[in-house]
């Protein structure tokens, strides 16, 4: 794999850590940079652990909540919405009621 030199500006608390990171991991400082981008573009997208420990609590706590309907009545309030679709939807102009 080919290498570009490239200049960044770190803080001296980075610039630190780095500096432990490689010689704790026996690694060039560069490897360790290539190691951290690498991992950090895998995440770009997926949930962190508090995160993914929050939304899985509200999901826990909304789903109980979601009232339990027979089957049957679900599938005739979608047929009755179809229809509606197809014909047209409102049967009065937005905004005004009967």
């Amino acid at each position: 794999m080919a290498s570009t030199k490239v200049t960044f500006t770190l803080d001296a608390a980075t610039l630190q850590r780095l500096r432990d990171a490689a010689e704790r991991l026996a690694k060039p400082q560069s490897a360790v940079v290539r190691e951290a981008i690498q991992d950090f573009h895998d995440r770009i997208g997926k949930l962190s652990e508090s995160e993914r420990t929050h939304l899985l609590r509200a999901f826990d706590q909304l789903v109980p909540a979601i009232p339990p309907r027979p089957l049957a009545g679900v599938k005739q309030e979608l047929t009755a919405l179809r229809q509606a679709r197809r014909t047209g939807g409102r049967k009065t102009p937005a905004g005004q009621h009967r």
